[in-house]
């Protein structure tokens, strides 16, 4: 685990990921669409606080959440839907864990980048079902206004260096030939409302921006620069965000 990595450990960093915006419904009928095994065991690994596990959870036979924070685990237990009897929580690194398939689905949300790719792999080839895919979710806000003047902001005190916009993680697991991909998928965009305070709290949910890397006066110059670059387009102190997340799965392979 890398340094930043190890910031999820953290219980702030926990407690702001729950204004991350949530991923759009259509998310879960086409991860629900893409399992065409018995049994409906999905594995979500990389879990956090389970934005993706608790919506899935009703779904199916049952979600296998797997997360290396305890306080992720901690978090996704208090968040609703938390304790359905449908999800097994585990902390532990998805290399090591204990897996109970076969797994008729895997899901990785803002998560795989993180691990070691060929021991994650190894670990979880050898528990699929025949037609088992891999599922890999990025979402977020899409052609906000404001995007020049907040990169500013977060280029000024993020902990991550040298950051390349361009960078696909599916397209450098393929390269290691991990991955078979077989399909690719974008939601409609959904309108999400957000106040400006959930908005700002939700970057320091990441790994280069968490308050616990920062300086108290640091944290507040932070906020202070994103509430200016977003200020002319708040509304009785609500954002509009266009939300859209964009899908990408296949087979998952072991060298």
């Amino acid at each position: 685990m890398t340094d930043l990595a190890g910031t999820f450990q953290h219980e702030a960093v926990a407690v702001a990921y729950q204004h991350r915006p949530p991923y759009p419904d259509e998310v879960f009928d086409r991860l629900e669409a893409l399992i065409t095994d018995e049994p409906r065991r999905v594995l979500d690994i990389g879990a956090g606080e389970g934005a993706i596990a608790r919506p899935l959870a009703p779904r199916v036979e049952r979600v296998d959440a797997i997360d290396i924070s305890q306080a992720m685990v901690d978090a996704g237990k208090g968040r609703p839907g938390g304790d359905q009897e449908t999800i097994r929580w585990q902390v532990s690194g998805i290399e090591t864990a204990e897996l109970d398939g076969p797994y008729a689905l895997v899901t990785a949300g803002a998560s795989i980048h993180w691990m070691p790719w060929e021991e994650t792999f190894a670990r979880i080839v050898p528990h699929l079902t025949p037609n088992a895919q891999l599922v890999v979710i990025e979402h977020g806000p899409v052609d906000q206004p404001w995007w020049d003047d907040l990169v500013k902001v977060i280029e000024r005190h993020s902990r991550k260096q040298n950051h390349d916009p361009r960078f696909s993680v599916v397209d450098a697991i393929r390269e290691r030939g991990l991955l078979e991909l077989t399909g690719t998928a974008r939601t409609a965009p959904v309108t999400y409302h957000q106040r400006v305070a959930d908005y700002i709290e939700q970057f320091h949910s990441t790994s280069s921006l968490a308050r616990d890397l920062m300086p108290a006066d640091e944290a507040a110059e932070f906020d202070a620069g994103v509430e200016a670059a977003v200020r002319p387009y708040v509304q009785d102190g609500v954002l509009a965000l266009q939300i859209e997340a964009e899908l990408s799965w296949g087979r998952p392979l072991a060298l």
